[in-house]
């Protein structure tokens, strides 16, 4: 258990450091969703009703050139008790994970996949308050502070939660990390799945790309993560592509709005099946981040994991037939940034 001499500290240590910044050139973030930490509910038993990745999944997307890998988790899991401590067991398999993933050279992106919530209780209302979620984070933090390579990204597609009073989670949040001495870049998400192509439109509370630019962190260390799928609705759940067109113009807004605001970004959720229109946006989403390295950080497809059916079409896990199309897309354009790529990492490490 920390003390509170152990916590002062850790602030003095944490307000001591430089802060830290952005490293120039195209950052080497390219990488996949490795889902099924996030599966069923509260209760569920590891290895019958959810899963992490193995190791050799995880080896099967560095060889392939991946750097990053964007880790689902349930929140509800990992902090059985709001206020309380960890699970010790549901943190060793997170930790474990971690260890499999940066054993292979890849970064990780710790993603509590919970849509804003906690059980059923909307993050800002009773029992999941701001400072619930604070000290979740503050929790997590300490665990992985400082860890290179590790990133945190605070929350998996809040949707239905104000805008303006995600913010207040979202600062409630990066304050705690930054308290207990954690300088690991912070993903932040908006509200409404945190969507590219609404990212300025007022769909409930106010725009994020107005609202989110009030994201306060002693350390100015952060980036938005922004999702965007290439249906005709931009959720993912359709095997054609009929918004190929639509999404890739998204991802050309938020870059336009990440450089005029001098923010960065990062694509944390992306997808289409083998269908022409699909693989055409997705190469065209691919280039934009790409030419745009000073906006973007990067990027994590969605999805692969042991336990996706065979026959799901955004699906780029390795099985018994042939490599997916979108896999080999992704290989290609990992290989076509990575002469560039420079790692992300604070200020005097």
């Amino acid at each position: 258990m920390r003390t509170t001499r152990h916590l002062v500290a850790l602030l003095l240590a944490a307000a001591l450091m430089p802060s830290p910044v952005f490293a120039a050139g195209a950052p080497c973030y390219r990488g996949v969703n490795l889902s099924g930490g996030e599966y069923s509910e509260r209760g569920a038993v590891y290895g019958t009703n959810y899963i992490y990745p193995s190791e050799q999944t995880i080896r099967y997307f560095a060889e392939k050139g991946m750097t990053i890998i964007r880790l689902p988790f349930r929140w509800e899991r990992l902090q059985p008790a709001l206020g309380g401590r960890l699970d010790e067991d549901e943190l060793k398999r997170i930790k474990d994970t971690v260890g499999l993933i940066r054993k292979q050279g890849m970064a990780v992106l710790l993603d509590p996949h919970n849509f804003g919530y906690y059980d059923k209780a909307q993050i800002g209302t009773a029992p999941a308050t701001d400072a619930a979620f604070a000290d979740f984070w503050a929790r997590l933090a300490v665990e992985f502070a400082n860890q290179d390579g590790v990133l945190f990204g605070l929350m998996n597609e809040p949707h239905d939660i104000k805008a303006t009073d995600w913010l207040d989670a979202a600062n409630a949040a990066i304050r705690a990390i930054r308290a207990v001495g954690a300088r690991n870049l912070i993903l932040v998400p908006g509200t409404a799945w945190s969507g590219a192509h609404s990212w300025e439109e007022d769909v409930i509370g106010g725009a994020n790309g107005t609202v989110m630019l009030g994201v306060r962190d002693p350390l100015d260390f952060y980036a938005y993560e922004v999702h965007q799928y290439l249906d005709v609705d931009s959720s993912g759940t359709h095997a054609t592509c009929e918004g190929a067109a639509a999404a890739v113009e998204a991802i050309a807004g938020v870059t336009a709005w990440l450089k005029r605001n001098h923010k960065r970004g990062f694509l944390g959720e992306f997808g289409g099946s083998a269908d022409k229109d699909c693989m055409s946006g997705l190469s065209k989403i691919y280039a934009t981040m790409s030419d745009n390295s000073d906006a973007w950080l990067g990027w994590s497809y969605w999805a692969a994991g042991e336990w996706w059916p065979a026959d799901e079409a955004f699906n780029v896990q390795p099985g018994k037939g042939p490599e997916r199309p979108q896999m080999r897309l992704l290989a290609a354009s990992v290989r076509a940034d990575a002469g560039a790529c420079t790692a992300v990492k604070p200020a005097g490490n």
